[in-house]
């Protein structure tokens, strides 16, 4: 894979990773609308924590073939002889808290679902509907977390969601296009 777009500047954090430019070209901080990609983005940001975000794109066809395609509905069938079985998958994180937390996420995101008709309705109230858009400075001066990753980690917490502090879920709402945070040098 070569980097698309070499003459365009991007956010610092991108380096030299074609995987992470194609990423950050493509997906970084575009504003999502589908239930099934918002479920993919949790499960991957969960994964993620103590880990690099490289180490995790690298390893997201292996968790799309695990997880069913990231189906919900699917992943919360998943018992534990299914659990164990990830367990053995070298081609994710193999950690056993990680991999339940997607079973019982799977449960939780179905039940928001359920009660708001989408989830994507649900996560998109946070931010009045509308991304949050800034252009910072440097990487320097985007933080780990805002009031509003506060709110959605304290919610999805109170529903029964694991591995959703509120880094892990401002995280999220940078992939998913609910705040973007490109830095003033991007031209993205």
């Amino acid at each position: 894979m070569t980097l698309k777009r070499n003459s365009r500047s991007r956010c610092e954090w991108v380096g030299q990773n074609p995987l992470m430019a194609e990423y950050h070209d493509e997906e970084w901080g575009r504003p999502v609308h589908d239930d099934q990609t918002h479920f993919e983005f949790l499960t991957l940001e969960g994964a993620q924590a103590g880990l690099s975000w490289e180490t995790i794109l690298k390893k997201r066809e292996n968790y799309r073939r695990a997880f069913a395609g990231f189906d919900p509905k699917k992943v919360s069938r998943f018992d534990k002889k299914r659990e164990l079985a990830l367990l053995k998958n070298p081609g994710i994180v193999r950690n056993r808290l990680k991999i339940s937390s997607t079973v019982t996420n799977a449960k939780a995101f179905l039940a928001i679902q359920k009660e708001f008709g989408s989830f994507d309705r649900y996560v998109w109230g946070f931010v009045n509907g509308r991304p949050i858009v800034k252009r910072r400075a440097s990487i320097k001066h985007i933080p780990a977390h805002t009031a509003e990753s506060d709110a959605l980690s304290k919610d999805l917490k109170k529903r029964g969601f694991r591995f959703v502090g509120t880094t892990i879920i401002y995280a999220y709402m940078q992939a998913v296009g609910l705040v973007s945070d490109h830095t003033r040098s991007c031209r993205f």
